[in-house]
């Protein structure tokens, strides 16, 4: 499967070669493209490889036709906005949470949406046709996790003035910033002072611009000067350290860290604790229903999410509602049931009446929003969100390609098995391969800390033991 959780995504220049990302651009135009002349729009973040691939990907639709509207550096849920206003399909040049050397596409459909499954698998197929030995050259665990055809597809390509056009539209940073302010309907934040990571991605050029815009005091912005490399190192949603001193230092309310394409936040309380997606989900929650915005009194989560806010929810009558990993799952059900909120304990939060996709500035702006209009500090709100209960992750790595085998392996669903019987009602037990890299990863729920670590300890050496099996080593 070449699509994961989040998109196609690898080592820039190994696994995700110029060529390969050309052939996607291809098959990305006869999937999502309609119309005489129809219009693709791509923003990226701050990676040293994005400039690349995304004149790749660029070439790939303007070869097929298609007008290609450069956005430039912007977050993701930027990118979404702009397709969603439009109906126009999209793209971003980003690996997210990952170091400068993965980058990946994300695709998104007319709407603003991340794609299907069927759409999905529709480029897959043609990707297989289109790329050929040529294109997966050099292209490592990515080619052969598809099953590539063999050679080239023959002709399609557009020529003479149907050859598509490479256009800018400057513009629509400020439209997205707007539309970001525009949330607030009307309420200020009242020189609430907060403190900034950009994590040196896409949100150098929107955090603190919305922020002022609305009324916040940015006392400090950290990891905001990008050079290529820089981005999410040390810093960002991934490593909120830095930012939990200086909120303690400048006497901040909070503080927001948010990601490499900026649709993920995780906050730091008054006190310098951090608060991650579970407990934003809590206050939001609670805060939607009290002020009757929260539709169907019921919010969408991951299994990844902690048994703690699932017990908080019930105990205020607040039905959840579970999804698998990734936040486009959490929208599909959002949608199809007419439902206002949803997220993930990573930070993914939606905020579906305002957007399409996780915002990391949008929900920083809500939490200053619920901050100012409670009163109270974050530490106090978020102390009372919900009790956490014990939780262990640990990411494996295994061989490339081989996560899904791994952890389907008989030998691991029986070490499964056994741990969750031991647990019982008393905790939970989720092991899946990642969608974005050579992991498994293991989360352990239960009754003490020890406990989790000790689950997770005997389910980190089951999948040790199942890869190395695999390698025969």
């Amino acid at each position: 499967m070449r699509f994961g959780t989040d998109g196609v995504r690898g080592v820039a220049g190994v696994e995700l070669t110029p060529e390969l990302v050309v052939a996607l651009g291809r098959a990305a135009a006869r999937t999502l493209s309609s119309g005489e002349r129809p219009v693709f729009l791509i923003g990226r973040d701050t990676r040293l490889s994005g400039p690349m691939l995304q004149a790749a990907l660029s070439a790939g639709l303007s070869a097929e036709g298609v007008e290609v509207v450069d956005l430039g550096v912007m977050p993701t849920p930027g990118v979404a906005a702009v397709s969603a206003s439009r109906g126009h399909p999209a793209a971003v040049v980003s690996a997210s949470h990952n170091s400068f050397h993965d980058n990946g596409v994300k695709l998104l459909s007319a709407g603003g949406r991340k794609l299907t499954d069927q759409e999905e698998e529709k480029i897959e197929a043609l990707l297989a046709a289109l790329a050929g030995p040529a294109g997966l050259a050099g292209s490592g665990r990515m080619a052969g996790q598809a099953g590539m055809a063999a050679g080239p597809a023959s002709g399609g390509l557009a020529a003479g003035d149907r050859i598509g056009r490479l256009l800018t539209d400057p513009g629509a940073l400020d439209w997205y910033c707007g539309q970001v302010v525009a949330a607030l309907e009307g309420r200020t934040l009242g020189g609430i002072p907060v403190v900034v990571d950009c994590a040196n991605g896409a949100a150098t050029t929107t955090a603190e611009r919305i922020l002022s815009a609305a009324g916040a005091s940015v006392v400090e912005v950290l990891a905001a000067s990008p050079d290529g490399v820089n981005i999410n190192a040390g810093c960002g949603s991934t490593d909120p350290s830095l930012l939990a001193a200086r909120v303690r230092s400048n006497g901040a309310a909070l503080g927001l860290a948010l990601d490499g394409d900026a649709d993920r936040v995780i906050a730091v309380d008054d006190a310098g604790s951090v608060v991650d997606g579970d407990r934003l989900l809590a206050m939001f929650a609670r805060d939607l229903r009290g002020r009757r915005r929260l539709a169907g009194d019921t919010i969408v989560v991951t299994v990844m999410s902690n048994l703690g806010l699932r017990r908080a929810m019930a105990a205020d009558g607040i039905d959840v509602h579970e999804t698998p990993v990734g936040d486009r799952y959490v929208l599909e059900s959002l949608d199809a049931n007419g439902w206002s909120l949803g997220g993930e304990q990573s930070g993914h939060i939606i905020f579906r009446d305002f957007a399409t996709t996780g915002d990391g500035v949008l929900s920083g702006l809500m939490l200053l929003d619920l901050v100012v209009r409670s009163g109270r500090k974050l530490s106090e709100l978020a102390g009372e969100s919900m009790e956490r209960v014990p939780q262990v992750t640990r990411n494996v790595t295994v061989e490339a390609g081989s996560a899904v085998d791994v952890a389907g392996s008989a030998s691991v669903s029986s070490a499964v098995e056994l741990e969750r019987s031991r647990l019982g009602s008393d905790g939970r037990v989720l092991l899946r391969p990642s969608g974005t890299e050579p992991l498994v990863r293991v989360m352990v729920e239960a009754p003490t800390d020890e406990t989790a670590a000790a689950v997770a300890d005997r389910l980190e050496k089951a999948v040790a033991v199942a890869s190395r099996g695999r390698r025969g080593g």
